[in-house]
């Protein structure tokens, strides 16, 4: 079955960390952090919805200004979540700019920025570009305490973190994963079309078999009927996690392990080496080993090590092999 969720990393290993979330034939991505996104193309950008923000350390949160560059004329409404101090984050960066040319005839877009802790969101902004991105109070999203947020294809799980300030992991969970067997939909003599994107919607989505699914003739066929001919193939969704900057000790180990269990992928940084323990320590992050670790007790089926240190330019490899060891099965190379 191929899936709906397509994540890759932006950059390499030793570049600024974000992870571009794609969602096959909607149109629609994610983005996990907010370092250098100038590897994006604008249209891979526009594509965005929602921006997930660990921390707002200047490695994870400089591409800000590409996104706002972008969307600036689009109508179109920006989320952004990330820890407490966001909103200020937010503002502070949209006061370096003079906006006296924008106002109520101006394009509508919006950033809507979100602070959430593990007990829920906590406060959340609005800047619109038509009152020159002034700071407007938002009510929160009404999530379950764990969710930064929900849809009918997937859910936003997070943790947070020590990094000597909070910094946030995410979980992406796909709610069901649902592909066409073509063979079949010929067989019955349906066509392709953008119907079916709605039937694989209704799916994900837990809709009862009696749901009926409008055919481009006019007539309709249940939701039911297709699953049980096999035009609809279903299976349990992707669970992607991605973790960075964070102290190595067993707080976070644990929380993150928690939040990974079984997960399809893992993006985790691997900064430092195990001889630099005491380095690492210091900067609250982990080493390739602990990373490694946390991917053998999570029981994850594909794990990614990334955000390496620069001291280890030309040793990419001892990095690799370390995280491997301690995971103890091949470490994935891909990005």
């Amino acid at each position: 079955m191929s899936h709906l969720v397509q994540p890759r990393l932006v950059n390499g290993p030793f570049d600024d960390p974000a992870l571009y979330v794609d969602f096959r034939f909607g149109r629609r991505a994610l983005l996990f952090d907010l370092g250098d996104v100038s590897a994006l193309s604008p249209r891979e950008i526009l594509r965005v919805g929602q921006v997930f923000v660990s921390h707002m350390h200047m490695d994870h949160f400089a591409g800000f200004d590409r996104l706002l560059r972008l969307f600036l004329y689009q109508d179109r409404t920006l989320r952004l979540v990330g820890p407490p101090g966001l909103c200020a984050a937010v503002a502070g960066k949209l006061s370096a700019y003079t906006w006296n040319l924008l106002g109520p005839d101006s394009a509508g877009f919006a950033i809507v920025a979100e602070e959430w802790t593990p007990q829920g969101f906590v406060g959340a902004a609005r800047f619109a570009a038509r009152a020159a991105f002034a700071r407007e109070a938002a009510a929160p999203p009404p999530l379950a305490p764990g969710l930064l947020a929900e849809d009918a294809e997937f859910v936003v799980e997070g943790a947070a973190l020590d990094h000597g300030v909070p910094s946030l992991a995410f979980a992406l969970q796909e709610r069901r994963r649902v592909n066409v067997h073509k063979p079949r939909l010929d067989a019955l003599g349906l066509p392709v079309g953008a119907w079916l994107t709605e039937a694989k919607r209704a799916l994900r989505g837990g809709a009862a078999p009696d749901t009926p699914v409008a055919l481009p003739d006019g007539h309709a066929v249940t939701l039911g009927r297709l699953v049980e001919a096999g035009v609809l193939v279903h299976g349990p969704g992707q669970r992607v996690v991605y973790a960075t900057d964070l102290a190595g000790h067993a707080r976070n180990r644990d929380r993150l392990v928690a939040l990974a269990r079984g997960a399809d992928r893992l993006y985790i940084e691997a900064p430092f080496l195990e001889a630099d323990a005491a380095l690492a320590a210091a900067r609250r992050h982990l080493t390739a080993a602990e990373a490694g670790a946390v991917a053998r007790a999570a029981g994850v089926a594909t794990a990614v090590p990334f955000h390496f240190s620069s001291r280890y330019a030309g040793r990419e490899e001892a990095l690799r092999a370390e995280f491997a060891r301690h995971w103890q099965t091949a470490a994935s190379p891909g990005r």
